[in-house]
């Protein structure tokens, strides 16, 4: 599809990354989902074709494109396996987006190049089971200690915890600052003390682990401290601003995928005589998917152009993700219903997608919090 805000390099790379997904990612897709498990063989090629690193500058083994060729790849990559996309927006959004923000070049060059292959995951360790969308409250805390710190704390829903190799965790070091007082610690998984609890049993997205990530006594060294001492929560919501796109665009293709299948459907499926294609109040429910669909698509669209412009797209990446999080849910809900009752059932695409696409109004910031960020931009 050509559009204003992309370059015919940029399309060359979402056909790149069309063809991956239909030739070796939806022969499986229902398999990775049944049995909650991805091929390490799949990461190592998404790793091969540089979409671990498609935001990781060359210097550090990356490809160092810019926003929109991520946005075309997960766009790409989701219609056919929202999994995969999990592994390659880890690597270019909260594994690599705190290093690259805040890091210094002993830190980038450390950990940079091992998410890029594929060898190493870094996990985004900031939601606590009493602070989820207030992430300001967490109370994990870090403590001085001669040139170390002393790590105590508990993470949750932690998405790659079990398999990480490194964990960036947010921990207060000065607690009567509150969100002032939180520092950002890169955190290996193998330190006595840390451990993680039992992945989840989760309702979508699966063959990617989550779990809690436990801090009893860790001590860290002082280099592993990311960005500056106190400033932590400001490196944290630059990266959910990346993140947040990386969901939009994840939900634009799970919505694309998820029209396609109700056209298809509608076609080939006759009720009373004639396709329920030829039905106008069926026909009017795809007008309304089509419309939100473009709608999300030019918010996301727009909000990794101002990304690349180097433009303050906070406002323009939550509007994104709360607005493409929920036409998609819509989207995908209206065509399970076209489906009637093979919607419902796991031997229809569009039943997996109902459950991949439920969870994108919640993580990265929920549509209530994207509300609170989008008001407070337009009235600060």
């Amino acid at each position: 599809m050509s559009s204003p805000f992309f370059t015919e390099e940029h399309e060359d790379i979402r056909e790149m990354a069309r063809d991956f997904a239909e030739r070796a990612l939806a022969p499986v897709a229902a398999d990775i989902d049944k049995n909650d498990t991805f091929p390490k063989e799949l990461v190592s090629t998404m790793a091969d074709m540089g979409f671990l690193g498609i935001k990781i500058p060359e210097e550090y083994g990356g490809s160092g494109m810019d926003m929109r060729s991520y946005v075309c790849v997960m766009e790409e990559i989701a219609k056919k396996c929202v999994t995969a996309t999990l592994y390659i927006s880890s690597a270019n959004s909260l594994s690599t987006a705190p290093i690259i923000l805040s890091g210094t070049e002993e830190q980038k060059q450390k950990y940079l190049p091992g998410v890029a292959s594929g060898k190493s995951i870094i996990s985004f360790g900031l939601t606590e089971p009493g602070a989820g969308s207030d992430a300001a409250s967490l109370t994990t805390k870090a403590v001085k200690d001669g040139d170390d710190y002393i790590l105590n704390g508990r993470k949750c829903f932690i998405t790659f915890a079990p398999i990480a190799s490194y964990t960036t965790v947010y921990a207060k070091t000065s607690p009567e600052k509150g969100a002032k007082g939180i520092t950002a610690f890169l955190v290996d998984m193998k330190l006595p003390g840390v451990s993680v609890g039992k992945p989840e049993e989760k309702m979508g997205q699966r063959g990617v682990p989550v779990s809690d990530v436990v801090l009893d006594d860790v001590r860290v060294s002082g280099n592993c401290v990311l960005g500056e001492v106190d400033l932590g929560f400001i490196n944290a919501m630059k990266t959910l601003s990346v993140g947040r796109v990386g969901v939009a665009a994840m939900s634009l293709g799970i919505a694309q995928e998820a029209l396609e299948l109700a056209v298809k459907y509608t076609k080939e499926r006759v009720q009373f005589g004639r396709p329920l294609a030829k039905n106008q109040a069926l026909r009017f429910m795809m007008a309304d998917m089509e419309t939100k669909l473009n709608a999300a698509r030019m918010l996301t669209y727009n909000a990794a152009w101002m990304m690349d412009n180097k433009q303050d797209a906070t406002k323009a990446a939550s509007m994104a993700k709360y607005y493409a999080a929920e036409a998609a849910f819509d989207i995908v809900n209206k065509s399970l219903q076209l489906h009637g009752g093979y919607g419902y059932s796991k031997e229809y695409e569009i039943e997996r997608l109902y459950r991949d696409v439920r969870v994108n109004s919640i993580y990265e910031g929920s549509s209530q919090v994207q509300q609170i960020v989008i008001a407070g931009q337009l009235l600060k």
